[in-house]
């Protein structure tokens, strides 16, 4: 298994698939990073060279991945529920913050339904 920054990557993928794994990045920074690194995106994991992996090590060290991205993410929100902004309150709420409506769906952030009783007819 390789491990690069700081993931270790799928053994029998190709690398322009493997490279996805890692916490912010996707598929069109992978291949600029695989370009950047003068590998090549359909070799195999499994296959990649000691050279290749430190390339690539060098090359993702300059973007922000992982435990930072999170971590930076994480601080922006937390910055907006702090500052009281309608997107903070709509975190601290868990509620959907992108203007999404309410009263049917977004049962992704509401959670399973809370059953109201009915009324009864009397």
């Amino acid at each position: 298994m390789a491990r690069v920054g700081g993931v270790d990557l799928p053994r029998n993928k190709r690398m322009e698939v493997a490279v996805t794994y890692i916490y912010g990045i996707g598929p069109t920074l992978g291949k600029l990073v695989l370009k950047q690194a003068n590998v090549d995106p359909d070799t195999r994991t499994g296959n990649l060279t000691d050279q290749e992996i430190n390339r690539l090590n060098k090359i993702l060290h300059e973007y922000k991945i992982e435990g930072d991205l999170r971590r930076s993410v994480a601080m922006n929100i937390k910055n907006l529920m702090n500052l009281g902004s309608y997107r903070g309150l709509r975190h601290r709420r868990g509620l959907p913050v992108r203007g999404q409506r309410t009263r049917t769906n977004s049962r992704t952030r509401k959670g399973k339904r809370k059953t109201v009783g009915g009324k009864s007819k009397g």
